[in-house]
């Protein structure tokens, strides 16, 4: 599985700290960034190259973070495919993949620590859609209204 790793200014120092615990963990990652901290940067160019990039591949996932993980969860959640889970804990996190098979997880960094964000991202990476019948009807009405919606 790859990683698309995404982050604006707010989310840039948790998201290095967070690459270095992922990469220790064997796990594939591309950074689209960003790749220095610039404050006067903006969420909405990371979270939409982040899931042009998960959109890529069946195989692939993001971990996105910004400020508030608002910014994030709402950009991603425009691009037909990604569903962006914006999480706060192991539980959500977890539920966010047995429930919606979330394939963007969105990490609030201002209200995260080091160690949350990695024990947050390694529980929902090691989750994965429960396929119950309910949670299948589900996503085919949510494909349905991404249908027709455009």
């Amino acid at each position: 599985m790859e990683i698309i790793l995404a982050a604006d200014h707010r989310g840039f120092k948790l998201k290095e700290e967070l690459k270095g615990h992922l990469a220790a963990a064997g796990h594939d990652l591309i950074d689209v960034g960003a790749e220095t901290y610039e404050a006067t940067d903006d969420y909405v160019d990371f979270a939409a190259e982040g899931a042009k990039e998960v959109l890529i591949g069946e195989d692939r996932v993001g971990i996105f973070l910004c400020g508030s993980g608002h910014g994030m969860d709402i950009v991603a959640n425009r691009h037909k495919g990604i569903r962006a889970a914006l999480c706060w804990n192991e539980s959500v996190a977890r539920q966010s993949r047995e429930h919606d098979d979330a394939n963007v997880l969105v990490l609030p960094a201002d209200w995260l620590s080091k160690h949350d964000a990695e024990v947050i991202a390694d529980a929902w990476l090691a989750s994965s859609f429960s396929g119950a019948e309910r949670h299948e009807r589900r996503l085919k009405k949510i494909r349905e209204v991404e249908t027709r919606s455009g």
